[in-house]
Parts: structure tokens; sequence; C-alpha cells
């Protein structure tokens, strides 16, 4: 059994579901920049209100990851269906 192939695929799955991750959590902070937070936040340019958009950002963020991991997973699999 050759580990140390399998070792590095473990290895570059890990990075890949990092760089989704972050580019996904940018995405959403980038998308959540255009929503008006005067409705929802009392002085919307505070530092609270900054930390709100970040925790919501990497709360939208990581879900968003992680369906395009898991859909990334799924469609990997189909190839054992048709075989």
């Amino acid at each position: 059994m050759n580990l140390g192939g399998m070792g590095a695929a473990v290895g570059m799955n890990g990075l890949m579901s990092i760089v989704v991750t972050l580019l996904s959590i940018t995405f959403a902070w980038y998308v959540i920049q255009e929503i008006k937070l005067d409705a929802f936040v009392k002085r919307p340019r505070s530092r609270q209100a900054r930390m709100l958009q970040v925790l919501l950002a990497i709360v939208l963020g990581h879900g968003f990851a992680s369906f395009i991991l898991d859909y990334l997973q799924w469609s990997s699999m189909l190839r054992w269906f048709v075989e």
C-alpha cells in the first residue's frame, strides 16, 4: 500500500477545502457590503456593526463552501454509479 500517495491526496483535499472556504468567505464579505445595515443596527459604521458583518460573512461563506465541497464529493462518487 502506498501511504505516501494517500497522504498527499489527503493533504491536497485539505488544502482545497481551506482555499474554497476562504474564497467563499471573501465572496460573502463582498456580497454583504451591499446590504444596508441602517434598518438592523443603530450605528451601521460602529465596530459592533462591522463585527456583525464579519460574523455573517464567516457563517454564510462557510455554509456556501460546505455546499460546494459536498457537491464536489457527491459528483466524484457518481463515477462509481456508472461503472
